[in-house]
């Protein structure tokens, strides 16, 4: 969704910039761009948040390692020792074994499975700082005069003057 988002902004973008240049009289834009690898890589607040939930995520991974580690030993003690187990102590290790690898999954699924727990941490610290980088977007394009400022992913930026999204609803409900 995001990616058709980003094409459907790139087209209109570059239908604009074909609208502006195939009329005579109109003067193309001013256009920026920024390097978003660059910002993320230097920008203090995000290398510290990214290095806060790395630090995290070591430890979430650390847990599930060691569980598995702890499932992986009971299920060779128990087929060291299946032949001399009499069918109740079989069946109550079997069970253990089992609650053991339920608690792993469940542990796996709550921390790193989708909307979990290193999802909504990672959300957490990114999502304030993505609103600063968009906002200091913003700044510099209106104080620099830009009309469009793209990045890696597309457009970054565009003047409210150039939207045509409602005149393109209404085109749609015409049909």
């Amino acid at each position: 969704m995001k990616a058709k988002r980003i094409l459907l902004a790139a087209s209109v973008a570059l239908f604009m910039i074909a609208a502006l240049a195939s009329t005579g009289s109109a003067q193309l834009g001013k256009f920026g761009y920024v390097d978003s690898d660059k910002i993320f890589a230097n920008y203090k607040d995000w290398v510290k948040a990214q290095e806060e939930f790395n630090t995290e995520y070591k430890a979430w991974d650390e847990e599930a390692r060691q569980m598995q580690e702890e499932l992986d030993e009971m299920v060779a003690e128990f087929e060291k020792q299946k032949l001399i187990l009499s069918p109740d102590k079989k069946k109550e290790r079997e069970a253990a074994i089992d609650a053991k690898r339920q608690a792993l999954d469940a542990y796996t699924k709550q921390i790193f499975g989708p909307a979990g727990e290193a999802e909504r941490r990672n959300n957490a610290l990114v999502k304030p700082l993505l609103e600063k980088i968009n906002a200091a977007i913003e700044r510099v394009a209106t104080e620099g005069n830009y009309d469009f400022i793209f990045n890696s992913g597309g457009l970054a930026y565009a003047k409210k003057d150039f939207d045509i999204t409602d005149k393109v609803l209404e085109a749609l409900e015409e049909e």
